[in-house]
C-alpha cells in the first residue's frame, strides 16, 4: 500500500490538523516509510507469543470501595475563601 495526496489529506482532515502544499511530499515519504515498515513487522512469526498488553507483569492492587467520613464537613471548608454551611463558592465560569 502507497499513501497518496488525497489519503494525506483526508488522514489530515481527520486528525483536524492543517497542513500546507510543501508539506505534503514529506508527509507521503514519512507516511509510506512507516507503512513499509509494518509491512516488516507482518511477516515475522508471532505464533506461541503472548500478547502484548501491559509493559509489565504487574497487576493493580484494587481497595474495597468504602464510603467514609475522613474529615468533617467544616475542617473541609475552612480554608475556603468563600462557602455557606455545606458547600464551596467559586465564580461563574459557563455563560449561557
Amino acid at each position: 500500500m502507497t499513501i497518496d495526496k488525497e489519503t494525506i489529506y483526508k488522514v489530515a482532515d481527520l486528525a483536524r490538523i492543517a497542513i500546507e502544499e510543501k508539506e505534503v511530499d514529506s508527509l507521503m515519504g514519512d507516511m509510506n516509510k512507516i507503512l513499509t515498515f509494518m509491512e516488516q513487522l507482518n511477516e515475522l512469526d508471532t505464533k506461541g507469543v503472548a500478547p502484548l498488553v501491559y509493559m509489565n507483569e504487574e497487576e493493580n492492587v484494587w481497595r474495597e470501595d468504602i464510603v467514609k467520613q475522613e474529615i468533617s464537613v467544616a475542617d473541609g471548608l475552612k480554608n475556603a475563601a468563600k462557602h455557606n454551611e455545606n458547600f464551596f463558592m467559586v465564580p461563574k465560569i459557563i455563560e449561557k
